[in-house]
C-alpha cells in the first residue's frame, strides 16, 4: 500500500464548529474540536500567536498541503467510524475516543496541567496529550503542524533522542514524547499497541521521564479541579451545568495578572457572513466584574481576589481620569485593530480580527463596573486582602468620573461605533458605582461619605428615571429621551436600581419580550446598528430576561427558558456569545465568559432549595 493509499483511509478533519472543548490553566487554553483535534491554542498566553488556528484558517491543517497556513495538532484513526467526548466529572481534563470501523478504538486524555506545589499554582505552559488504545490494535496517523505569525511562518524543526523542536523567531516549543519520532515527522501511520504520550510545550528539558511526568501531572491536574469543584456552594438543580460553568470562568482567569478574557477567540462571527466578528481575547471591565459576581455566588473568591489585583492597577494607572472599557491582560492600553487579510476566517467568514478598537472608546458603564467589582472586598471578612481606607479613596476618584459622566453620550456597553448617545445603562451604572460607594462609607464608617455619594446616587437615580422612561413605548428606553428599546435596562434589578414589582418595570419587560424575543431568545436591540439589525439572540440578554422573569413571579416560564438554554449548549455543556434563533446554532466567540454567567445566576435563582429535599 502506497503512502496516498495510506492517506485515503484517514477521514478528513471534521468541518469547523463550536462543538469544542477547552483546556486550559488559568495561563492559556486551548480548543479541542469532536475528533481530537486541537485546532486552536494561542501562546505563551491567551492573546498571543495561535500556533495551532485550525479553526480560523481553511485547510486541513495537518501540513500536508506546502500552501496552507492552517494549523492543528491531531490524533487520527484509520477508517474512522465515529467518537464519543466528555469532561472527566468537575475537571478540566478532556477525553475523546475514537472508533474506526471494525470497532476498534483509541482514547485520547487532553489538559494543561495546573496544581498546587512547592506553595504555589503549577501552571506551565504545557499541553499534555496521552493516548492509549482501548479496543484492539487500531492504526493511528499523529500529525502535528505548528505554525508561527498568524499562520505565516513555518517553524524550524530539529530532532533530539526523544523530542522534536519547532523553533520559531519569537518562541521555539519542544514536544516531548515516548512515540516514533520518524512516525511524527513523516506522518507515517502506525499500528498502536501502548499508550503514548506527548508533552508539548516550552522549550525545556523534563526532570523526570516522559512517561512517569505525564501521569503525575495528569493525576494532580484531576485532584486539583475536584477539589476546587468541592469546595463550590452549587444550586440544588442543575448541578453539572453550574459546575461546568465554574470551571470555564476558572479557566478564563490570567493568574500572572488577574485579567479575566471575554473569550478564548477572535473573529466568530456574531452571525453567518455578518462581518460582525471581534478580538475578545481582552479583559473588559464589564465582562470580568460579571464573572467574579458569578463565582462570588458559589464562593469561590479566589477569582476575585486575583482580579482585584489588575483591577486596582487599572484605577491607579488612570488617576482619577478616564478608563478604558477594556484593556490587555498584562495591562496593555494600545490594542491597536488591524485584519489578518490572508487567513480566510471561521467557515470562510472573514475578516480576522486582532486587536480590539473598543479600547479607544468612551462607555461610561466601565465606573459602575470598576466599583461593583471591588465592593465584595470591603464587606467580606473570608478574604486575605481586605480592602480599607487606601482603597476606598482611589475609588472615590472612579466615583466622581461616574458623576461627571453618568450623563454625557458615549458608545454604551454594546460598543456602536459610529453613535454616540446618553445610554440608559450607563446612567445606570454610573448610579450603581456612586450608590456602593455610599455603602462602603458605611462599612467603614465614614458617615459624611456616604451622605455625599448617597446624595449624588439620589440625584443620579431620579434623572434617569424621568429621562430614561418612554411614555410612547411604555418602557424604559436604551437613551435619555430615546425611543429605542434595548435589552440591557434589564439590569436595573441586577444592580438594585428599581423594585422588580415596580409597574414601569414589568410593562418594560412585556415591551422586550415583544419587540426583542424570538420565541425564548432575546436580541440586544431593536434598532440598526453599524451593520445592520442583529440576527442573532445575544444569549446574556436571554439570561437576563430569564432573571428578570423570576423577580417580577414567571417563574415557571422561565425555568422553561433557561433549560431552552441549557439545551444550546454544545455536547460538552459550553456556549458560545450568540444563538440563531431558528437553527440554535452557536455563533460569536467561544467559550463566552457572559453566556457561563448566565448558567450560574439563573441556575442559582431558580433552583429549588437544598432544604426542599435534605
Amino acid at each position: 500500500m502506497t503512502v496516498a493509499d495510506d492517506s485515503r483511509r484517514f477521514a478528513p478533519p471534521a468541518e469547523p464548529s463550536l462543538s469544542m472543548g477547552v483546556i486550559g490553566n488559568c495561563a492559556f487554553s486551548a480548543l479541542i474540536d469532536v475528533r481530537g483535534r486541537i485546532v486552536w491554542c494561542c501562546l505563551p498566553r491567551f492573546d498571543g500567536d495561535p500556533v495551532f488556528n485550525a479553526l480560523i484558517e481553511p485547510g486541513t491543517g495537518d501540513g500536508d498541503d506546502s500552501t496552507s497556513q492552517s494549523s492543528a495538532f491531531a490524533i487520527e484513526i484509520e477508517d474512522f467510524a465515529e467518537s464519543k467526548q466528555w469532561y472527566e466529572p468537575n475537571t478540566a481534563v478532556l477525553r475523546t475516543q475514537l472508533f474506526d470501523k471494525s470497532g476498534q478504538g483509541i482514547e485520547i486524555t487532553d489538559f494543561a496541567p495546573r496544581f498546587f506545589s512547592r506553595s504555589r499554582f503549577f501552571r506551565p505552559m504545557t499541553l499534555v496529550r496521552r493516548v492509549r488504545p482501548i479496543h484492539g490494535a487500531p492504526r493511528i496517523r499523529v500529525a502535528l503542524n505548528i505554525r508561527f505569525d498568524w499562520g505565516r511562518r513555518e517553524p524550524l524543526i530539529t530532532q533530539g533522542s526523544n523530542h522534536l523542536r519547532y523553533v520559531g523567531e519569537a518562541l521555539t516549543l519542544r514536544l516531548n514524547t515516548d512515540a516514533p519520532l520518524s512516525h511524527l515527522l513523516s506522518r507515517q501511520p502506525f499500528v498502536m499497541t501502548r499508550e503514548h504520550n506527548f508533552l508539548l510545550g516550552a522549550d525545556e528539558s523534563l526532570v523526570d521521564g516522559i512517561v512517569d511526568t505525564a501521569r503525575l501531572f495528569e493525576q494532580e491536574t484531576v485532584t486539583y479541579w475536584r477539589r476546587w469543584s468541592q469546595r463550590l456552594h452549587i444550586s440544588l438543580e442543575w448541578q453539572d451545568a453550574v459546575i461546568r460553568a465554574a470551571i470555564t470562568l476558572k479557566l478564563s482567569l490570567f493568574e500572572d495578572t488577574g485579567a479575566i478574557v471575554a473569550a478564548m477567540t477572535t473573529s466568530i462571527p456574531e452571525a453567518p457572513g455578518s462581518q460582525r466578528n471581534w478580538d475578545y481575547r481582552f479583559c473588559w471591565l464589564r465582562d470580568a466584574f460579571f464573572v467574579v459576581r458569578a463565582l462570588n455566588s458559589l464562593s469561590e473568591v479566589g477569582t476575585l481576589e486575583d482580579y482585584l489585583r489588575w483591577l486596582s492597577n487599572v484605577v491607579v494607572q488612570a488617576n482619577g481620569g478616564h478608563i478604558q472599557p477594556l484593556y490587555g491582560i498584562g495591562l496593555e492600553r494600545e490594542l491597536p485593530e488591524s485584519v489578518m487579510a490572508h487567513l480566510g476566517g471561521y467557515r470562510g467568514m472573514g475578516p480576522v480580527r486582532i486587536g480590539n478598537q473598543a479600547q479607544e472608546h468612551f462607555q461610561h458603564d466601565v465606573y459602575g463596573n470598576v466599583v461593583l467589582g471591588a465592593a465584595q472586598a470591603f464587606h467580606d471578612h473570608r478574604l486575605l486582602h481586605r480592602a480599607g481606607l487606601a482603597e476606598f479613596k482611589r475609588l472615590e476618584a472612579v466615583g466622581e468620573q461616574a458623576a461627571r459622566t453618568y450623563d454625557k453620550p458615549d458608545a454604551g456597553m454594546w460598543e456602536l461605533r459610529t453613535r454616540a448617545r446618553i445610554h440608559t445603562s450607563s446612567a445606570l451604572m454610573c448610579w450603581a458605582a456612586c450608590d456602593r460607594l455610599g455603602k462602603i462609607a458605611l462599612a467603614l464608617e465614614l458617615p459624611e461619605r456616604a451622605t455625599y455619594w448617597q446624595g449624588h446616587a439620589q440625584r443620579m437615580q431620579e434623572h434617569i428615571l424621568r429621562d430614561a422612561w418612554s411614555e410612547e413605548r411604555q418602557a424604559f428606553a436604551e437613551s435619555f429621551g430615546g425611543r429605542d428599546l434595548d435589552a440591557s435596562v434589564l439590569l436595573m434589578i441586577e444592580v438594585g436600581f428599581i423594585d422588580p414589582k415596580d409597574p414601569r418595570f414589568i410593562a418594560t419587560v412585556n415591551a422586550l419580550e415583544t419587540h426583542l424575543c424570538d420565541g425564548p431568545y432575546m436580541r440586544r436591540y431593536e434598532a440598526s446598528d453599524d451593520f445592520g439589525r442583529p440576527e442573532t439572540a445575544f444569549n446574556i440578554c436571554t439570561f437576563w430576561r430569564i432573571d428578570a422573569l423570576t423577580r417580577i413571579g414567571r417563574k415557571a416560564q422561565a425555568r422553561e427558558i433557561f433549560e431552552t438554554m441549557l439545551a444550546a449548549r454544545n455536547h460538552l455543556g459550553l456556549l458560545s456569545e450568540d444563538t440563531h434563533p431558528v437553527t440554535g446554532e452557536m455563533w460569536g466567540n467561544f467559550p463566552q465568559t457572559y453566556s457561563m454567567v448566565g448558567i450560574i445566576n439563573a441556575a442559582m435563582r431558580l433552583s429549588a432549595p437544598w432544604e426542599s429535599q435534605v
